[in-house]
């Protein structure tokens, strides 16, 4: 079956629906999703939106922020951009109908003029200032419900739940000078996309592709995403030929909840923006240790000491204390905090709430210009899944989400120029061939590589590394993926077998990249190199796949 669109966007979170909502206007928009349309990391997250309102804030100070938190590696142009652009992004997420947290204040209550609400802004480590616009601790969902709203309104998007795409489609153009070919362009003409409810691979053609979807927290043991979150963008990216960079720079979130029965739940670093306090199991704090900034450190100094501390102690979690703060408070900033960690038998009014690290955002991805642009030729990569130089090697608090509003308006300007050009027509491009392909015999195999890869990512590839460990892991991989490559061409596709395939990849991209950096820096810590070295080291991390012609 074949489905032609101007627009292909892949992935529901934050970037693709913005994107979605701002081209829908110029062509027709197909957006897959591989679950629910909700189910994203965006539905997820708590903090909020960092941008500048503050009275005291600038953009100088947010600039300067992103700029220490990346550790030296953010492209300061893109931090710029997204910085400057980011109040406007929030206005217009407050005109499609997003409600944020503001101040009870004589200007909030006057609606006879226009300015910027009074928010009342949060902050978070890393941040000098309070910047953080939030809806109580519920940011993400307000956001992912009014922009889905949006979408489902929209006549010119049409939303494909559960269907999970397999593969990008890339035409090659082999360019000649003389009688020698010397390059190639590469051009993206839609994906492969299984049905899961049918069963069926349809093709999905279009001039324009959008990958937008979200992180690869699945790819290790613990972690803060939802189960959606395994690589697919980045690995489909990676197999079409765009360039990726980065990928050793994963964040590991400093508190997830530590509970038996909690899958996924993060602790929003919010609650140490507002007073929270980080101690060990005899309710001593730690982080003046590590820190002069102690619990508002960045992430990647707090989750490895947190890792260290854990090490020390054999204890199997430390806690986030806020109970010295009013319950009145606590009950009203974090209500759905509050409620979650009642579920499980702690009140954070009353007593610290246990906590550990978990995988949480990948701060490299697909390479794309400040447009959203990647190498080849009508293929687009926001949000998670792109690398865009504004994280550098750390990612700064509630960066992401604006990143996200701030690239989608980029890349919809550039698309909807593209989709305008009048040579942009799409070759006929071949059906999806599964002529060979059996049922599977063998599901055990899927599952067993499924969890081993996700044991020694934790293991070996967390945060703290060493070259020894990333050996080990290298090792297993290359296993591995023979394993999953012999596998994939003699059974027919299913979506468990795509997920794994794409952790996979995601994995063995992540080990090159750390392998490949002889320095610690931001989020990739290796004990043989302890020091950052702006000598030799100061510069991206890139991995293509070659060409084969």
């Amino acid at each position: 079956m074949e489905i032609k669109t101007d627009f292909l966007i892949i992935g529901s979170g934050v970037a693709g629906l913005t994107f979605a909502i701002k081209v829908a206007e110029f062509g027709s928009v197909a957006l897959v999703t591989k679950k629910g349309v909700m189910d994203t990391n965006t539905s997820l997250a708590q903090g909020g939106i960092a941008s500048v309102f503050g009275e005291l804030d600038s953009f100088d100070l947010h600039i300067q922020d992103t700029l220490a938190s990346g550790d030296g590696l953010c492209n300061r142009e893109v931090v710029e951009m997204v910085v400057k652009n980011g109040p406007d992004r929030i206005r217009e997420l407050i005109n499609f109908g997003a409600h944020f947290n503001v101040k009870e204040t004589e200007r909030s209550k006057d609606k006879s003029q226009t300015f910027d609400p009074d928010f009342d802004l949060g902050r978070e480590g890393g941040h000098s200032q309070k910047r953080i616009v939030h809806a109580q601790d519920m940011t993400g969902i307000e956001i992912e419900t009014v922009l889905v709203n949006h979408v489902k309104n929209n006549e010119r998007i049409t939303l494909f739940e559960n269907h999970v795409a397999i593969d990008l489609i890339i035409r090659s153009t082999r360019i000649k000078r003389g009688l020698v070919t010397t390059t190639h362009e590469d051009y993206c003409c839609g994906a492969y996309v299984l049905d899961t409810q049918t069963n069926t691979v349809k093709n999905f053609c279009a001039p324009v592709t959008l990958l937008a979807t979200g992180g690869a927290g699945k790819v290790y043991l613990y972690t803060s995403n939802p189960d959606v979150a395994t690589g697919d963008g980045i690995a489909m990216g990676y197999r079409a030929g765009a360039t990726v960079a980065n990928l050793e720079f994963v964040q590991f979130h400093p508190t997830c909840l530590y509970h038996p029965d909690a899958k996924n739940f993060l602790i929003s670093e919010a609650v140490r923006g507002d007073g929270g306090i980080l101690v060990d199991s005899a309710g001593n704090p730690f982080m003046e240790k590590y820190d002069p900034q102690k619990d508002l450190a960045c992430r990647d100094v707090v989750a490895r000491a947190i890792d260290t501390e854990l090490k020390k102690s054999g204890d199997d979690s430390v806690f986030l204390d806020i109970s010295h703060k009013k319950p009145e408070f606590v009950k009203n900033r974090f209500p759905n905090l509050y409620q979650k960690c009642l579920s499980f038998g702690i009140d954070m009014t009353k007593e610290a709430i246990p906590v550990v690290p978990a995988a949480h955002y990948m701060c490299g991805g697909v390479a794309t210009d400040m447009a959203g642009k990647t190498d080849i030729n009508g293929l687009y990569v926001i949000g998670e899944t792109a690398c865009t130089g504004l994280h550098g090697a750390n990612r700064l608090a509630s960066n992401s989400l604006i990143e996200a509003l701030v690239y989608a308006h980029k890349a919809a300007e550039q698309a909807i120029k593209e989709i305008s050009a009048p040579e942009k027509s799409l070759p006929d491009l071949p059906l999806w061939d599964e002529v060979g392909a059996t049922d599977s015999d063998e599901a055990i195999m899927v599952s067993h590589n499924w969890d081993e890869i996700r044991r020694f990512m934790w293991n070996y590839v967390g945060i703290v590394r060493s070259n020894k460990r990333l050996e080990r892991a290298k090792s297993r991989i290359e296993n591995i993926q023979h394993e999953i490559r012999e596998y994939y061409w003699n059974f027919k596709i299913s979506p468990d077998l795509i997920e794994l395939r794409n952790i996979a990849t995601v994995a063995e991209l992540i080990i090159r990249c750390a392998m490949h950096r002889k320095e610690s820096r931001g989020l990739h810590y290796n004990l043989e190199y302890p020091l950052r070295d702006d000598k030799y080291w100061k510069k991206d991390t890139i991995i293509r796949r070659p060409f084969v012609g």
